[in-house]
This record gives structure tokens, sequence and C-alpha cells, in this order.
């Protein structure tokens, strides 16, 4: 495969920490050879952004969870994506997802469930994170990759007093896994869709 697979990475980094977690999605997919990544602040999107949306491979939401839930600037984004899901642009890119909340578990199932069905609305391919949980047994340690147990995409926890953007290293280590996992599904994915092209 000589040209490259494109990738875009859609944040709401709120107070730095799911920001921190978006540069480690892109340094996961970026390992990847032959992938181009692009990080995109949904809370200030511009329209060429939206057009590099359109033209992805494969596009990663993140958001922290607030109230059980993506953002409020998510949620704008997700919502103007309608004129996207309109003209079924998004259809059969791949999808994944990632959040921080303060809490151990703290809903962040609620904000990835969410990304999943905004993905599902717009026909795209749910990519999973692909780990079995970490830190659940009497061997176990918090440096596990998923030591929070999710599925659906990374998740991580930070002090909700914390204003420095500071991330746990296995949470970090969880997103840079979901990125390079992304990068490696959607390299097979273009690859087979261009080999069955007549």
């Amino acid at each position: 495969m000589t040209d490259p697979v494109r990738i875009s990475i859609a944040c709401h980094g709120g107070r730095g920490h799911t920001a921190r977690l978006a540069e480690a999605v892109r340094a996961g997919a970026s390992r990847v050879p032959h992938t181009e990544v692009a990080s995109i602040q949904v809370d200030r999107i511009t329209g060429r952004e939206w057009h590099r949306l359109d033209d992805a491979d494969a596009i990663i939401f993140g958001a922290p969870t607030y109230m059980g839930t993506a953002s409020s600037a998510f949620h704008a984004f997700a919502e103007a994506s309608a004129r996207r899901w309109l003209t079924r642009r998004w259809q059969d890119k791949l999808a994944a997802g990632f959040t921080n909340s303060g809490s151990m578990a703290g809903d962040k199932a609620g904000t990835l469930g969410f990304f999943a069905t905004l993905a599902a609305q717009h026909g795209m391919l749910w990519a999973s994170l692909g780990l079995p949980p970490g830190w659940n047994s009497s061997s176990g340690s918090e440096f596990d990759l998923n030591r929070l147990g999710f599925f659906q995409g990374a998740a991580a926890q930070s002090a909700v007093d914390d204003r420095s953007g500071a991330v746990h290293k296995s949470d970090l280590a969880t997103a840079e896994h979901l990125g390079h996992r992304v990068a490696e599904l959607t390299r097979t994915l273009v690859a087979g869709r261009r080999a069955l092209e007549p």
C-alpha cells in the first residue's frame, strides 16, 4: 500500500486531560506506516476540518465525561454532523472513541456508548479497544493496560481537582494502544477495499 490511510481525531479537550489522551491516540496511530493523523478540536472546527473528516478513512471521537455523557461542546459537534448524516458522508468509515472522568467508573460507559451510537447513526464501523481488563486480580497492577476495564474504547481517570492535565501512565498507554489498533484496522480495511476495486 503506497497511498497513506487518513485518520482524524475529533476531540474536545476539556481541562487538558482528554487532550493528553488525544495526543497518546495520535502517537499510537502514527506508529503505523503510511498513516496520516490529524487532530481536530471540535469546539472550534473549521470548514476545512469538516472536509478533512469527510475525507478520513477513520474518525476517533474523544471528549471528557461530564454528568454521564460527553461534554456539551462535543454534543454540539455531534448535532452539527447531521449534515453529514443526511448525505451518508461518513458511511462505512471506521470509528472509535476515548474519554476521561474524575472517578474510576465515572459513567464513562455512557460517553463511549454515545460515541458508538453516533457512529452507528452515520453508518460507521465501530472498533472496540480490543484488550482484556487489567488490574482485576491479585497479580494485577494499576499499570496494566486497560486498568479501568472498559471495552468499547479507551477510558481514563483524573483527579477532579487536578489542573495540570496529568493522566495516569496506564491510561496514556491504553489510549496509545487504541490509536495503534485503529490505524492497523484502517489499513486492513482500506487495503481490502482497494483490492476489490474493479
